[in-house]
């Protein structure tokens, strides 16, 4: 391509300039302070990693309806009144909902800082837990799907990020 004809060309990604490199290791820094994928929350529930509480901020249908093992169910509005009893200070909180086009588990994550809880967001929610072929349980006994691998390998073992 000649020189004159690359000139001509914009980046569309670049319309906005990348973040200096300290400024951008600073943000994804405090990205991850901030939320946790589900393949590391499951790891941590499979080895029972101490000091993580999974909590499920969904209705009860939406429970019913399938959720993570090992997670508590406080839906969003009864987190004031539930959390002190059912879950010590001392823990780290991963809130989910359904998945990424819901803001439920922040919501709910905005909650339980709000009463001095360390908290995380799990990325992709309830939706990503399935699709990445985790077990789940439901009103009628475990479940599991298998993996969607738009989302993970075919494989089933973790992507190893």
């Amino acid at each position: 391509m000649s020189s004159a004809a690359s000139a001509e060309i914009t980046s569309a990604v670049l319309s906005v300039p990348a973040a200096a490199p300290a400024e951008a290791a600073a943000h994804y820094a405090a990205r991850l302070a901030f939320e946790a994928d589900v393949s590391d929350v499951h790891a941590d529930l499979e080895t029972g990693a101490p000091g993580v509480v999974v909590v499920d901020t969904r209705s009860r249908a939406g429970w019913d309806q399938g959720h993570i093992p090992g997670a508590l169910h406080i839906p969003t509005a009864q987190i004031a009144e539930l959390a002190p009893q059912l879950i010590e200070p001392t823990q780290t909180v991963v809130t989910y909902c359904w998945g990424p086009g819901c803001n439920g588990a922040t919501r709910a994550a905005l909650a339980f800082a709000r009463l001095g809880h360390q908290v995380k967001e799990m990325l992709g929610g309830f939706e990503y837990w399935v699709r990445e072929g985790f077990a789940y349980d439901s009103a009628t006994g475990a479940e599991q799907r298998p993996v969607d691998d738009l989302t993970a390998p075919r494989s089933g073992i973790s992507c190893a990020c």
